[in-house]
């Protein structure tokens, strides 16, 4: 057991500030690590010294030097650290929620100084200006992140982010389709260019990008076999000059980095090959054919990216103006306008409707958890119990016989 140091001197010198010195370690040199602690007054000499001494018990003394800001080891950590564990459109998000919620409330915050009460008034912020939990939650956990690698790095002495209850998240309502509204929506897809591609999202549930990302190289219509190994994402153009050049957008700087629309790896370990089914791979079978059509009629204009949805020149298909073309279609079905990512919950929950066994799902969709796929396994429950209760109204009306609300009654 390594011997107590006594308590540090605390005294005040002739500038009129208190000082003291306080070891709390060892240097990689060997030299004992000692700090200088100068404060305007003694008790905030005391409080100082106190938390060093803390984090000499503790383990976990922050590094020597000026502190950083809350926002410049934010400005750090997208920069240096996130790059390597995600993609330029996560990269862009978390840099937009930092600009209207982190700095705001957050930047100029000393980061070993932020409390956990700080992120909580953020939070009800959020919530009282009518942010989605969901939202909050995101922005807790990018701040969850970013403080354990403060914490790994010796910059602060404990995430405060792991001292608070993480925002509720609590996720709107699941919205789909029916079998019938996705077999009106479909009836139209037939006087479209790139019809299979919805048949593929409501049939198989795939992510916009991964419908957008598949080549020709992957889909198999001989064993009836497709591998889903990228998608297509938009690369946000991002400032190549460190901010010198005084534009606000990165896509406006003449410096600006690569941009536009790439292959990256799906989401997750969403990686996966899934058979397609056989009315599929007709409908895939005449798109091929149209397709070579369009190219023999571009000729020398066409840009060969192997893709299975492209533009008539070959160049693969724009998110935005897929997007549209999904908004377009519900309205010549006459059917409620949902999202486009709403015709994967589509496909999963007929999937499950049919009886398919939700592991079996769980692969078609890219699941990591199979939680996520039980939740579909309700909104069917929900909707049966739905279905027989106005059934029942139906043909009962809605006379409740005496004593069926609170169980059996008694026999005899």
């Amino acid at each position: 057991m390594s011997p107590r140091l006594p308590y540090p001197t605390i005294k005040q010198g002739d500038d009129g500030w208190w000082h003291a010195y306080v070891t709390v370690g060892t240097k990689p040199n060997g030299r004992a690590d000692q700090r200088h602690v100068r404060r305007r007054t003694k008790d905030e000499t005391v409080a100082r010294v106190d938390e060093l001494l803390a984090q000499r018990r503790s383990g976990a003394v922050t590094k020597a030097g000026r502190a950083q800001t809350v926002e410049s080891w934010m400005e750090t950590y997208l920069t240096d650290v996130a790059p390597r564990r995600c993609n330029p459109a996560t990269l862009y998000d978390y840099r937009s929620k930092c600009r209207n919620w982190i700095y705001p409330h957050l930047g100029r915050t000393r980061l070993d100084k932020l409390k956990p009460e700080q992120l909580d008034a953020m939070y009800l912020a959020m919530e009282r200006q009518g942010k989605a939990s969901s939202h909050a939650l995101k922005v807790h956990r990018i701040m969850t992140r970013a403080l354990e690698i403060a914490l790994r790095r010796g910059l602060v002495a404990r995430n405060v982010a792991k001292l608070i209850d993480a925002p509720s998240g609590k996720s709107p309502k699941m919205a789909f389709l029916t079998e019938v509204e996705a077999m009106k929506v479909l009836a139209v897809t037939a006087e479209v260019r790139n019809a299979a591609r919805w048949s593929v999202a409501l049939a198989l549930g795939l992510r916009q990008g991964e419908a957008l990302g598949l080549r020709w190289a992957h889909v198999d219509l001989k064993t009836g076999q497709m591998e889903i190994p990228k998608q297509l994402r938009r690369r946000i153009y991002e400032h190549g000059c460190d901010g010198t050049c005084g534009k606000k957008r990165g896509a406006d700087c003449p410096k600006r980095s690569a941009g536009g629309l790439v292959l990256v790896d799906p989401k997750g370990k969403s990686e996966r090959t899934l058979p397609i089914p056989k009315p599929l791979a007709a409908k895939l079978r005449r798109h091929r054919r149209a397709q070579l059509a369009e190219k023999e009629a571009a000729a020398e204009w066409w840009q060969d990216g192997d893709y299975v949805f492209a533009q008539n020149d070959g160049r693969p298909l724009d998110p935005r103006q897929d997007y549209q073309a999904w908004v377009d279609l519900l309205a010549a079905a006459g059917v409620k306008k949902v999202r486009l990512h709403d015709a994967r919950h589509t496909a999963a929950t007929l999937m499950v409707a049919q009886g398919v066994d939700l592991q079996v799902v769980k692969v078609i969709l890219g699941h990591t958890d199979i939680r996520t796929t039980q939740g579909y396994a309700k909104v069917v429950d929900e909707l049966t119990r739905e279905a027989t209760d106005r059934m029942g109204t139906l043909l009962m009306g809605d006379d409740v016989a005496d004593g069926d609300e609170d169980g059996d009654e008694d026999e005899g």
